[in-house]
């Protein structure tokens, strides 16, 4: 038995050797318009991280090809010494928000380390036997999507315990928008810690590089960092997701509105979570609210506890439209019909008032919903900080726009 177990090893440890090739072949050999994510660039990330003790911040988007980086760096003899797990876990199964607890990757049986909860960044000592951080993981580019903020958190780590940082970047498939207001100070959290706005339009290789160069660490410090870029691609390029980024962001469409409909999560009103298409549907309790139906149910590694769990809703279908960025017009809309509705039955439509200034970074867009200034009006709020930013973070671009 155990000779028939090492000989199914050597067949896996042999067949992503050769995937690992033909991804270093294929790097070489790709027509130029072809997207290549850092990871994918294996035989510089290999040069990279030769003789070093790695430790990974990684998920399930961090592939190289069909293989998981840990299993493509393993192949290539690089030596892991233990992985750091943030929201949704290494293998991307957990729901959004649950507790990461510290195990071990029953795949690679190393060692994971959990970075979400209480504990956010690695401790003196999970560090004492590293000489390098590697981060890999796919972002969507909106400010409270949390990899920026475990980002922030490693760099912190790295520049305290003085241990390298390697980011592997990705695309960012809302590159080519930048848009919402920027985050006023007193609303910082870890759905947004950066003077960034909502939608930045910059990969988390470009927004290290800023971290670093605006001094937003501790101290002002400064982690010692190197970027791998993605090659072939810029801001406005197109790019599908060749797997999800987190459980409830599942396809294209869902990433695309995601900017939009997050903010219906400070509402009464659902997003989604709980049935097959999250991020892509809206709907409430009240048949008035629109001709599509749909009843939220637990969904393992989505959605255990989703909102309006086990009712009848009525709403939206947003599959097939073609809303991307930022949306206020549809929140605005849905503000006005569902006061309207919910003033005759003594409910409100804004259930969680502090987490929509949490998300959007300010109060002053709650205030302007609710006193009725337009779409046009509060954008234009936005104009002076937009231009500002747009500015200084030419400083870091990796990218043409």
């Amino acid at each position: 038995m155990k000779d028939k177990m090492l000989g199914h090893h050597k067949i896996l440890f042999w067949l992503v050797s050769a995937i690992s090739l033909f991804a270093i072949l294929a790097c070489s050999i790709l027509p130029s318009n072809i997207i290549i994510p850092g990871a994918e660039q294996i035989g510089l990330v290999k040069s990279t991280l030769a003789g070093k003790r790695v430790g990974l911040i990684v998920n399930q988007s961090s592939r190289v090809g069909e293989i998981h980086l840990i299993d493509a760096l393993q192949a290539e003899r690089i030596n892991i010494t233990k992985l750091f797990a943030v929201e949704h876990g290494i293998r991307g199964t957990q729901d959004a928000g649950a507790i990461i607890d510290n195990s071990r990757d029953k795949t690679s049986g190393l060692p994971i380390i959990s970075i979400y909860g209480n504990k956010k960044a690695p401790s003196k000592q999970d560090v004492q036997d590293l000489d390098v951080f590697v981060f890999d993981l796919q972002d969507v580019g909106v400010r409270f999507y949390t990899y920026l903020s475990s980002l922030h958190y490693i760099m912190e780590s790295c520049a305290q315990n003085n241990v390298p940082l390697l980011v592997l970047d990705r695309p960012n498939p809302n590159g080519s928008y930048i848009d919402g207001p920027i985050l006023e100070p007193e609303f910082q959290s870890f759905v947004g810690m950066h003077a960034i706005p909502l939608l930045h339009g910059m990969t988390l290789g470009e927004l290290a590089k800023m971290i670093n160069g605006e001094g937003w660490l501790t101290n002002k410090q400064t982690c010692d960092l190197t970027v791998i870029p993605v090659k072939n691609y810029t801001h406005t390029t197109e790019y599908i997701l060749p797997i999800k980024p987190s459980p409830n962001l599942p396809n294209q469409q869902a990433i695309a509105l995601y900017p939009s409909l997050a903010l219906f999560e400070a509402t009464n009103i659902s997003v989604g979570r709980g049935t097959d298409f999250p991020f892509q549907i809206l709907g409430g309790i009240h048949p008035e609210y629109g001709d599509f139906t749909f009843t939220p149910e637990p969904k393992p590694g989505a959605a255990l506890n989703p909102k309006l769990n086990g009712q009848k809703l009525y709403g939206n279908d947003l599959r097939q439209s073609q809303i991307s960025g930022l949306n206020i017009e549809l929140f605005i809309d849905w503000y006005g019909r569902a006061n309207k509705l919910n003033e005759n039955l003594g409910e409100g439509f804004l259930t969680r008032p502090a987490w929509l200034d949490k998300l959007m970074g300010t109060a002053k867009f709650r205030h302007q919903v609710e006193t009725g200034q337009s779409a046009e009006m509060i954008r234009m709020s936005w104009k002076a900080g937009l231009d500002a930013f747009k500015q200084r973070r030419e400083l870091y671009l990796l990218y043409p726009n």
